[in-house]
C-alpha cells in the first residue's frame, strides 16, 4: 500500500484519466473529490459489489446450458 501525505486542494494523479483531491478535513473525516472517466465504477469499499450488466448476462448464459 502507497500512503501519502495531502494538504487541502493538493491531488493525486492515478494512471491518465483518475485524479482525487483533498478537498476538507474536518475532524476525523476527509471528503475526497474524484475525477475519473464516465464509465468507470467507483464504490465505497463497505458496500456490496453489484454486478454490472456484463456480469449477469454472463452469469444468465451459464445458468442456461
Amino acid at each position: 500500500m502507497l500512503v501519502l501525505t495531502r494538504k487541502v486542494n493538493e491531488r493525486i494523479e492515478i494512471g491518465d484519466g483518475i485524479v482525487l483531491t483533498l478537498l476538507r478535513i474536518k475532524g476525523q473525516q476527509a471528503r475526497i473529490g474524484i475525477e475519473a472517466p464516465r464509465e468507470m465504477r467507483i464504490r465505497r469499499a463497505e458496500l456490496p459489489k453489484l454486478p454490472n450488466a456484463a456480469d449477469a448476462a454472463a452469469k444468465e448464459a451459464t445458468a442456461s446450458l
